[in-house]
């Protein structure tokens, strides 16, 4: 009895120490399992096919992805989310501004981009000034909308003269001059329809004492402007210098019934993604 004591000791410590690392390892495995693209593929070539079989996931090479890649890896560079600007909106401000480009509307040797975002009330930082050669965000502040647009939320847009309301849409700047408001910005609307008559109107970039965080505590919304996206008072001035001369500016609104010839994907797929060019693109 006293010879075979050790070794059933021995086999008890091995098996407790066994049943240590599966309730260790077991949930790591699982969990590690459940999380990758390829548990779905076995599954679905176990139930088909020889339980020995395993499926590679197709990965995606198209332009199509490589954009939506592109896309996606810019945005997380210029810490986007962070800043509240939301990827559905850079998206489409990305690309309007690819087609611009393409279309010979900017300056090429300027790659800024300002956004816009009418889906947020006017207490809230929606406008962005996005240096896309550093990805970095240049500026993050308040921006007013037109008088007849609406009181804290942009809701209503128009391209008539004397209509007080924001015009939505992709706009080129122009020169900067000295008017009626100080320092300000010329616009060009690029839009057909929604924002063309923005020169016509006097929509221009300029700062106003209306945009600021005192006026929100003190009216629970910024003051409104003749249709213009009106800038803060300590801060304009440094958004006109850094924006003007052909760069894209974008005014973004959901659901408002906007539509763009400047919103064509595969345009800004070949102008982003070398090997659309041909012709891959469906």
């Amino acid at each position: 009895m006293h010879q075979h004591q050790p070794s059933i000791v021995q086999r008890k410590r091995k098996s407790l120490r066994r049943q240590r690392l599966a309730r260790r390892v077991l949930p790591f495995l699982a969990s590690l399992f459940l999380a990758t693209p390829l548990a779905g593929n076995i599954q679905q070539s176990m139930a088909g096919g020889s339980r020995n079989e395993l499926r590679m996931p197709k990965m995606d090479f198209s332009p199509k992805a490589q954009f939506d890649q592109t896309l996606r890896a810019t945005y997380n560079a210029l810490g986007a989310e962070q800043e509240g600007l939301r990827f559905e909106t850079f998206a489409k401000a990305m690309t309007g501004y690819l087609n611009l480009r393409q279309a010979g509307k900017l300056a090429e040797d300027k790659q800024t981009l300002t956004v816009v975002d009418f889906d947020l009330p006017s207490t809230e930082k929606r406008l962005w000034v996005l240096d896309l050669a550093k990805n970095e965000i240049l500026f993050h502040t308040l921006v007013a909308h037109g008088h007849n647009s609406g009181e804290n939320e942009a809701t209503n847009f128009s391209n008539t003269d004397q209509s007080n309301m924001s015009s939505l849409g992709f706009y080129a700047t122009g020169g900067e001059y000295e008017g009626k408001h100080g320092h300000s910005l010329r616009l060009e609307g690029l839009d057909e329809g929604y924002n063309t008559n923005a020169a016509a109107r006097s929509v221009v970039m300029h700062g106003a004492d209306y945009v600021s965080e005192d006026f929100i505590k003190q009216n629970g919304r910024l003051g409104r402007s003749l249709g213009c996206p009106a800038l803060p008072m300590d801060q304009y001035s440094q958004i006109i210098d850094a924006v003007n001369g052909g760069t894209c500016l974008f005014l973004n609104k959901s659901n408002a019934g906007y539509t763009s010839q400047y919103l064509n994907q595969d345009v800004a797929i070949a102008a982003l993604v070398p090997q659309a060019h041909t012709g891959q693109v469906s």
